[in-house]
C-alpha cells in the first residue's frame, strides 16, 4: 500500500537552528552574494542563509554601494525584524548619519571585510551592539559633539521640556524602528508620529531623527 504524500506549504524551508544566529545575505551581485555567505559560514555561532530564505529576525547583511534613496529604503524594511549589519566601500558623515538613522547596527569597510571581521560585526549586531570602523566612530563622535552645540545655542527657551508621547517616539526611534512600525506599535496613526517628530524638530530646532535621538540621549532622557 502507498505511503500517503503530505502536500509542501509554501512556507515550508529551512528552519534556522536555535543555537544560532541566522543571517540573511542581501546583495545583487551572486557573485559577490556567494562569497559573503562562504565567508560567514566559517563561524559556527553564524547559520547564514540566502536572501531568498524568508527567515523573521536575526541579522542581515547588506551590501551597497552609495547610500541612495533604494537603499535607505531597504534597510528601513528589514530593520522591523533584523539587526543590520552594512558593508560598504566607504562612507562619509552625511552618508553614516542617514545609515544610523535607518537602523544600522554595525558598518564594515569592504576593504577590512574578511571573514573574522564580517563575522565579528554579525555577532555583536545580533547583540545590539554598535559596531563601527574607528574611523566612522571618530566622524559619529565629531557628529554628535557638533550637535550637542548647536542644540544648545538654538534651544528655544522654556521648551526643554519631552512629552510622554514624544518620549514613547523617541525611544522606539533609537531602537531603529521606522514610523509605520512606530504607529502600529503605539496605536497612532503614522500622521500623528511624523507630527510628533515634525514637532520635537521645531520646538529644539533639529534637523532630523538621527540629531532627536542625539539630543534625547545627550539630555537624559534615553
Amino acid at each position: 500500500m502507498p505511503r500517503s504524500r503530505v502536500a509542501s506549504r509554501p512556507d515550508d524551508g529551512p528552519r534556522p537552528d536555535p543555537n544560532r544566529i541566522p543571517v540573511t545575505i542581501h546583495c545583487d551581485d551572486p557573485l559577490t552574494r556567494a562569497g559573503l555567505l562562504s565567508h560567514l559560514r566559517g563561524d559556527p555561532l553564524l547559520e547564514p542563509f540566502d536572501v531568498s530564505v524568508g527567515t523573521v529576525g536575526g541579522v542581515a547583511v547588506v551590501l551597497a554601494g552609495r547610500l541612495d534613496d533604494l537603499d535607505v529604503a531597504r534597510l528601513r524594511r528589514l530593520a522591523l525584524n533584523k539587526r543590520i549589519v552594512l558593508v560598504v566601500e566607504r562612507m562619509r558623515e552625511p552618508e553614516l548619519l542617514r545609515a544610523l538613522d535607518s537602523g544600522v547596527t554595525a558598518i564594515v569597510l569592504r576593504s577590512d571585510a574578511t571573514p573574522e571581521r564580517l563575522a565579528a560585526a554579525v555577532r555583536a549586531a545580533a547583540r545590539g551592539d554598535r559596531d563601527l570602523p574607528s574611523d566612522l566612530l571618530g566622524q559619529l563622535v565629531d557628529a554628535v559633539n557638533r550637535m550637542r552645540r548647536e542644540s544648545a545655542d538654538g534651544l528655544l527657551p522654556g521648551s526643554q521640556q519631552l512629552t510622554d508621547r514624544e518620549l514613547d517616539v523617541l525611544r522606539l526611534l533609537a531602537d531603529g524602528w521606522e514610523t509605520r512600525a512606530i504607529a502600529a506599535k503605539l496605536a497612532y496613526s503614522e500622521r500623528t508620529v511624523k507630527n510628533v517628530l515634525a514637532g520635537l524638530n521645531a520646538r529644539f530646532r533639529l534637523r532630523n531623527r538621527t540629531h532627536a535621538v542625539a539630543y534625547a540621549f545627550r539630555e537624559g532622557y534615553l
